[in-house]
């Protein structure tokens, strides 16, 4: 049986952290918290205060100090020297309320009240410091590097009473803390726990990869999902978790397999993040944790090259197995042999046997987006069911497509071609043009830069509703900031989105200027003109780039057209009509 001893070498996996109130002092809590000024947490915060509260994050008892951050960003350790490579804070932006020694009570979006904070320090922080060092990278395709640019300048820390853990409805009995998986792993007769990290639905090869490392160290396996914040774009924590049921339920030895959710809020950091999750497992019990290729990664950056390496997560996590009492279990490339219904390592494979295997774009692209259900050689038969239910056909989701580029560059134009010819293809959209968004949506901002980019966040985040529900949406914006741009990306859906750059030359759009608004920038009547006295940030590798010179309007809405059609997001359509 596995036993965790009460001293450890290593700091993780003994004493849990245990932040809650008392149930005697919670009424008294209660009301002194509903008498303080509050502080209302992001998704990621509420993820961040619930693994804080429960030990997750032991030996982290609170959002990072100063001298805990600064030392975690520049050598992945705590103050006091202990192991933890991921920053975990309170960003904000300061107001009154906000003062030294005084306490603040902390509430989710709907008003719950969740904490009470004593705030000990109040410190600045950078966020390209930490980009670098923690992502190793400026570049705002990386989800975090986009997300962070919108934190609060300044870190909170201090001790934390926990009045109420975040509310969940779903998935109730999955919702284990650390305490709890830990005493559900003891229950077994197994020598070691593997945990399993993973924000993907399973497939046949995962399974037969968990089977086969928990039986080489005859271990426990801890499937253990990542439920809060993921890659955006990732299948929804709903479906995914009902997949993970129903393998648990029909193809796992129900005394080999814990099914446990764990609430983290990912920071897709690859091997950084791998580490962390190694101490985050050993704080749930486990001692193994299965190390996947390109694990925790963002995917690629503005240029098309992964961000990490593809094994560096597995190497980082070797390094530190003994610190951490983490083994890492390399993830196998594994493929199905047909002729014996089974698979196995390809290392193993004699030359010439003959195999079966599916790429993600595959079971994306030839099954998914046009409504087949996937093989049962690769996916069992619920799974594939569960996967097809939430997932209709690539002509039934919903798609953005976001016109860029500077003023009078002819993004409205071609805008409103492609809604008629989209009406044609028998696909409905809606448009959100720039100049109707500012007169009702956006009413009152300015040109600012701040305020371009509120603006064009509102637009995205109405698009990626409208793309949420199957609809598509048209966006035409000037847009000029290229973080901002790949901000609204993330949210919407990197395989959702087609960014259009509307590439005209600055002289040409002047030439076209009616308004004389180029004119007036020029002579200095306006200021922060898009090209004029404030930069446009073209894109590095938009889906796709009109030329309004050598093109019409219509032209350029049919090459659009044509983009959607090959992309599958309309069914049909005469495919010589639009070249």
């Amino acid at each position: 049986m596995f036993h965790t001893p009460t001293a450890l070498i290593s700091p993780y996996g003994g004493r849990l952290i245990d932040l809650l109130v008392e149930p005697a002092a919670l009424d008294e809590r209660r009301a002194y918290a509903s008498r303080l000024p509050s502080l209302q947490l992001s998704q990621r915060a509420l993820c961040d205060l619930e693994l804080l509260a429960t030990g997750g994050f032991s030996p982290l008892d609170r959002f990072m100090s100063q001298a805990d951050y600064r030392r975690v960003v520049a050598d992945m350790r705590l103050a006091d020297g202990t192991l933890f490579p991921i920053p975990v804070t309170l960003p904000v932006d300061l107001t009154p309320d906000v003062q030294l020694d005084r306490d603040i009570a902390l509430r989710d979006g709907k008003n719950n009240l969740l904490a009470i904070l004593t705030i000990e320090e109040i410190y600045r922080w950078d966020a390209d410091d930490a980009a670098r060092n923690v992502f190793g990278t400026l570049d705002s395709r990386h989800p975090l590097v986009a997300e962070m640019a919108r934190w609060g300048n300044d870190n909170l820390s201090g001790r934390l009473e926990v009045l109420a853990l975040p509310q969940h409805f779903d998935f109730r009995d999955l919702r284990l803390t650390p305490a709890q998986t830990r005493a559900k792993l003891a229950a077994s007769n197994h020598a070691n726990v593997v945990a399993f990290q993973t924000r993907n639905p399973l497939h046949r090869v995962h399974e037969e990869l968990t089977k086969q490392a928990a039986s080489a160290v005859d271990g426990i396996l801890l499937l253990h999902p990542s439920v809060g914040l993921t890659k955006p774009g990732d299948v929804d924590h709903y479906t995914r978790v009902r997949t993970y049921r129903a393998l648990v339920q029909h193809y796992y030895e129900p005394d080999c397999v814990v099914l446990a959710l764990l609430p983290l809020a990912m920071r897709l950091a690859g091997p950084r993040e791998a580490l962390w999750h190694a101490i985050i497992r050993r704080n749930h019990g486990a001692n193994h944790l299965i190390v996947g290729r390109d694990h925790a990664s963002p995917g690629t950056d503005s240029f098309g090259r992964p961000f990490y390496g593809p094994y560096d997560a597995q190497a980082l996590v070797e390094r530190y197995r003994d610190e951490t009492g983490v083994t890492p279990l390399p993830f196998h490339e594994l493929v199905y042999l047909p002729d014996e219904d089974r698979y196995e390592q390809t290392s193993r494979i004699p030359p010439g046997t003959r195999t079966a295997s599916l790429s993600g774009t595959q079971v994306r692209d030839e099954y998914l987006n046009r409504g087949r259900l996937l093989p049962a050689w690769f996916t069992r038969p619920e799974v594939a069911e569960i996967l097809a239910d939430s997932y209709p056909p690539r002509h039934r989701q919903g798609v953005c497509v976001w016109f860029t580029g500077l003023s009078g560059a002819g993004k409205s134009t071609t805008a409103s071609v492609l809604e008629l010819l989209l009406l044609e293809c028998g696909r409905r959209s809606t448009l959100l043009d720039g100049d109707t968004v500012r007169t009702h949506l956006s009413k009152g901002l300015g040109f600012g830069k701040a305020d371009r980019d509120t603006n064009i966040r509102r637009i995205g985040f109405v698009a990626a509703e409208i793309v949420k529900h199957g609809g598509l949406v048209i966006c035409a914006a000037i847009s000029p900031y290229r973080a901002t741009r790949d901000e609204v990306r993330l949210l919407v859906g990197s395989d959702q989105f087609v960014e259009v750059f509307v590439d005209t030359p600055l002289e040409e759009c002047e030439r076209r200027d009616t308004k004389g608004l180029y004119a007036k920038a020029r002579r200095g009547e306006i200021r922060d003109f898009t090209g004029i006295d404030d930069p446009y940030e073209p894109p590095l590798q938009p889906e796709i780039r009109l030329d309004t010179l050598a093109h019409s309007a219509e032209a350029n809405a049919r090459l659009i057209i044509h983009y959607l059609v090959q992309a599958g997001f309309i069914r049909t359509a005469e495919l010589n009509d639009w070249r």
